[in-house]
């Protein structure tokens, strides 16, 4: 196999912006097929329900849909260990976020306010086979759990008892033996077995992020996401070897996975590459990592490490490792981004699993305007507002001028008549 080529650029070349803008651009256009393929499997679990779901489940799976216990599962004494400590720093960490109902009373006595309360029922997607990740089942049902939802249902084709236990860990109610789009449509629709869930979480292949894309607005989705995502900007005061091995644990998620360097010294860029091509003959997905690096990685030559988190920014990655002697003094100057590691020991893998924050996070540069998954992805806002008498005639008066203003006059008789 041949050695990995990865592109070198320059923010000093004049075709700079041009390279990168091809090298980050990410085509989120849909296939068509797949479009056609989902719309007809959703209009089917639509009509027929259930019988669709086994109809789908067989052809796709080669199953037919069932319930899944969630009792304790027969894995190593280790893995057990891991999934349980792992749990309690996710669960620490998302019990920071829960919102809280709130109202203030002004001087008139109106009370203005919000009431935060959690969805009624969520559905969580967990891919099958040698693509299940626990990790990602204690991600999205953590969250959940912690805002409140009353009941979380996960779908998976093919549960291994590795997802399961992380299922009864995170406090999952239900585990239903299907998978695909017909999954998804039953979720979103419900049948006469599966409940409809008011928002859909976990990722997927083509057919299933198609499908979450064109429930949209039936139930609400935490997000259509693209390939994986690391950028490192270094100093060169990191091990090459460590820079390398971060750039490929985002390489190993497929080819289209994105994996970027971004340093102001040319000897610690020439240092990675060397450790890329040495380390890469021993990784089990060297064909993936090749690919990936070589479709969409890069090596990114800077002026200083300002315009590395300039340039960082422009980006918005998935992941951005800040692989300096002071991070801190360089972190507040991203804005855009996903998940920040702060120092050289802080690698992007510990994030996937067990620090604590979600790693659910925003890919193709939506982190300009996109958030990690959260609690506050599972509670609804609700506005309170209850006007004295006093403040209907104050405020009454106002809305009366703006609705006259607009040409809305039901709109200010409504306000007049409480105040006249």
């Amino acid at each position: 196999m041949k050695p990995v080529a990865l592109r070198r650029l320059s923010t000093r070349d004049k075709s700079f912006d041009r390279k990168l803008d091809a090298l980050t651009r990410y085509d989120a256009a849909q296939d068509p097929k797949v479009q056609g393929v989902v719309r007809r499997i959703l209009a089917e679990v639509r009509k027929r329900g259930d019988a669709a779901v086994r109809e789908y489940t067989k052809k796709f799976d080669g199953v037919l849909p069932k319930d899944f216990p969630l009792g304790d599962q027969d894995i190593p004494r280790e893995q057990a260990d891991a999934l349980r400590a792992a749990h309690e720093r996710i669960k620490a960490f998302h019990e920071k976020q829960l919102q809280q109902s709130w109202q203030f009373t002004e001087a008139d006595g109106t009370r203005l306010g919000q009431q935060v309360t959690p969805l009624a029922r969520v559905g969580l997607y967990v891919p099958g086979g040698k693509a299940a990740y626990p990790s990602s089942v204690l991600m999205n049902a953590v969250p959940a759990k912690v805002a409140g939802v009353g009941e979380i249902i996960m779908v998976s084709p093919n549960p291994n008892p590795l997802v399961l236990a992380a299922a009864a860990l995170a406090g999952v109610d239900r585990v239903i033996g299907i998978g695909g789009a017909q999954a998804i449509g039953a979720l979103a629709y419900g049948t006469k077995s599966i409940p409809r869930v008011d928002k859909i979480v976990g990722p997927g292949n083509a057919y299933v992020a198609e499908a979450k894309r064109q429930v949209f607005g039936e139930v609400g989705i935490d997000m259509v996401a693209g390939p994986s995502e690391i950028l490192v900007i270094g100093d060169g005061s990191a091990p090459a070897d460590w820079i390398a091995m971060d750039l490929f644990s985002q390489a190993e998620h497929d080819e289209s996975a994105q994996a970027i360097l971004l340093s102001p010294n040319s000897r610690y860029l020439d240092a990675v590459a060397e450790s890329i091509g040495r380390l890469i003959e021993d990784m089990p997905r060297k064909k993936v990592i090749s690919a990936s690096l070589k479709n969409r990685g890069a090596l990114i030559l800077t002026r200083d490490l300002d315009e590395a988190c300039a340039v960082a920014n422009r980006i918005a990655p998935e992941h951005l490792e800040l692989a300096v002697q002071d991070p801190e003094k360089y972190s507040s100057t991203l804005k855009s981004v996903g998940a920040i590691f702060l120092g050289q020991w802080s690698s992007e893998a510990i994030g996937d699993y067990c620090a604590g924050p979600n790693h659910v996070l925003p890919t193709a540069g939506t982190a300009r305007f996109s958030s990690p998954l959260g609690v506050y992805d599972f509670q609804k806002r609700t506005s309170l507002i209850a006007v004295s008498k006093a403040g209907a005639s104050s405020l009454g008066r106002i809305a009366k001028i703006l609705a006259d203003g607009e040409g809305l006059p039901a709109h200010a008789r409504a306000a007049e008549m409480r105040f006249k």
